[in-house]
């Protein structure tokens, strides 16, 4: 049989076979709902295994064991508390809670590898409840990273750290919310998710799909004084890694501090104090003393701009206080009994925390 007449003999039910499937087709419409679509990508498709972003992550999360000497005549090392921490820098720098390691006299952090070292405190920040440690170690695993990433709500999350002290153990779900706020300090904005973070989870890393960190496993319901399922909570990535570089420099985080508290302006607020719109904060309490006092801030003040700025929430005029270095003057437009005017405000340091995070 010659090459022409073979391929017409082959194409033949080929082209009916497909002439018949698109009449098909087109007399029948709902056929083409369950066609498969071609441009489907990859991250589209249900992933079966997360295996890979466990590789990718898991190797850098380790145990952290702190230790506590006691007093008296037979002085001893006692166990204290238990956590996790992860590898951010292969020069060993390790970001974990302060909570884990906030009484510690000694602490010791286990590798997955086997290897266990001894630590040393650089900083700590019990504001946010972030601490750093280092090691003296080589060749160590670092978690991957990415600060341009956004968490969004309905992400796939996995939680890895040290439950009980089992062992590494992963767990997944969603990010159930993100910006959660006045849980813990006003310095704290969470990631919230059904990931499950319990006692020895602290400190360890909830990693995305790919095994990219995206927050700080800190708390769950519980470990705030009530029970819940599927409520627990991460350090987004973003603030950690920003205070980590400031206690890495200078070993504690340096706040500027206003001393007064205050709650945005709702409309209740404005009609009350007679504004003409809802805007700014409405100053609650006046620190005796303090910088805002000694400005002449009073309870009341509408405070709607800071050097400038318009204050468009309570969080917004925090971050700006806590941005400026302690000694520095600043202007803050207010408006009082229907008057409107600036009053310079020199900002001091935020004094320690009264009293360590909960553990």
């Amino acid at each position: 049989m010659k090459a022409l007449p073979l391929i017409r003999y082959i194409l033949k039910p080929v082209l009916a076979g497909l002439a018949l499937a698109i009449i098909i087709v087109v007399l029948n419409p709902s056929l083409r709902e369950r066609l498969p679509r071609l441009d489907r990508s990859i991250s589209q498709v249900e992933r079966a295994s997360f295996s890979s972003a466990v590789r990718r992550a898991a190797p850098a999360v380790v145990n952290i064991y702190s230790h506590r000497q006691t007093r008296g005549n037979f002085s001893q090392l006692l166990p204290q508390g238990l956590g996790s921490g992860i590898i951010m820098h292969g020069d060993g720098y390790i970001l974990t809670n302060y909570h884990v390691v906030s009484s510690a006299d000694q602490i010791f952090v286990a590798l997955q590898d086997g290897r266990l070292a001894n630590a040393e405190m650089i900083g700590s920040d019990p504001y946010t409840d972030l601490a750093v440690l280092q090691i003296a170690e080589s060749d160590l695993p670092v978690i991957p990273l990415d600060l341009k990433r956004q968490p969004k709500v309905g992400d796939m999350v996995l939680a890895i750290g040290n439950p009980y002290n089992l062992g590494q153990t992963i767990t997944q779900g969603i990010i159930s919310a993100t910006g959660r706020n006045g849980l813990s300090s006003s310095y704290q904005d969470f990631i919230q998710t059904d990931a499950a973070i319990n006692q020895g989870n602290s400190g360890g890393a909830l990693v995305d799909a790919d095994g990219v960190l995206v927050g700080i496993n800190t708390a769950n319901y519980q470990w705030l004084g009530d029970a819940g399922v599927g409520l627990n909570f991460a350090i987004p990535i973003e603030l950690a890694y920003k205070i980590m570089g400031k206690l890495i420099r200078d070993g504690r985080v340096i706040r500027g501090h206003l001393g007064l508290s205050g709650s945005p302006v709702n409309p209740t607020i404005a009609r009350l104090l007679r504004l003409t719109e809802v805007m700014g904060v409405a100053v609650g309490e006046v620190e005796p003393g303090g910088p805002a006092d000694r400005a002449g801030l009073r309870p009341n003040d509408v405070l709607v701009a800071f050097n400038g700025e318009a204050i468009v929430s309570t969080d917004m005029l925090m971050d700006s206080i806590a941005e400026t270095p302690p000694g520095h003057e600043v202007n803050i437009t207010l408006i009082r009994q229907g008057r409107r005017f600036s009053v310079p405000v020199t900002i001091d340091e935020k004094p320690p925390m009264a009293a360590e995070a909960p553990r």
